[in-house]
């Protein structure tokens, strides 16, 4: 069920202020702010108020549901290459988003890897994809934990169809933020160190994390991808 939450003129006042903010916390890490770019997250956003962000500048959405995204796609200003999928993806849905998107963020084992790189290679494209890792080891969320990520590099170095651009978190939930901070700074780590191995068909380009609550703490933890959803659209129902 879509949702209108904001009006366009908040959205894009919510835009302005988030830029600034995003600007602020990248130059106090001494970083160019640049660098950083900005995901707009559209679970169960209307179109036209989705089309008011790309009208604002915006140039990567985040959808999180398949089914979600095949209603709303041909009703976007922009198309595939500006989309990434993020949410959990089942194995028996890459077919219905595969030539939607252009980066699925949200490969959390080899089985969904193997899936993807099957149906790809089938259609004859090549797919960037980020590998998500459950930094907090939480039983509640998908990703893999350092062994597995490990695992997974391996494999996927191999894939045809597939192109690893980066990783992917989504931290616990916590109200100390110094702790919010630790699960950061391990997971620009754990990128930094993957980067320096220098993997055939690995590239680390990107670090996605950070969300509406947290993403200042993330790019002065080194992301270069944040993906924010309510702070631009306002509050789902």
């Amino acid at each position: 069920m879509m949702e209108s939450r904001s009006t366009p003129e908040e959205i894009r006042a919510n835009l302005r202020e988030i830029r600034d903010r995003l600007a602020d916390s990248a130059r106090s890490a001494g970083r160019d702010p640049q660098e950083v770019r900005l995901m707009a997250v559209t679970k169960t956003v209307p179109p036209e108020l989705v089309n008011v962000a790309w009208e604002e500048g915006v140039r990567l959405f985040g959808e999180n549901r398949a089914q979600e995204l095949l209603e709303k796609a041909d009703r976007y200003a922009f198309g595939p290459e500006h989309i990434h999928f993020i949410g959990t993806l089942q194995t028996n849905k890459v077919r219905q988003i595969l030539g939607r998107v252009s980066c699925v963020q949200s490969v959390n084992s080899l089985h969904l890897a193997q899936e993807l790189q099957k149906r790809a290679a089938g259609l004859g494209i090549t797919l960037d994809v980020l590998l998500e890792v459950n930094i907090g080891g939480e039983s509640s969320k998908t990703g893999a934990d350092r062994d597995g990520l490990e695992r997974l590099l391996e494999n996927a170095a191999g894939f045809s169809a597939l192109r690893v651009k980066g990783l992917m978190c989504i931290p616990p939930f916590l109200q100390n933020s110094l702790e919010t901070e630790r699960y950061f700074d391990r997971m620009h780590k754990i990128f930094v160190d993957i980067k320096g191995k220098k993997i055939d068909n690995i590239s680390m380009e990107t670090l996605s994390m950070g969300m509406t609550g947290d993403y200042q703490l993330a790019v002065r933890h080194g992301a270069n991808l944040v993906r924010i959803g309510t702070g631009i659209f306002g509050k789902r129902s």
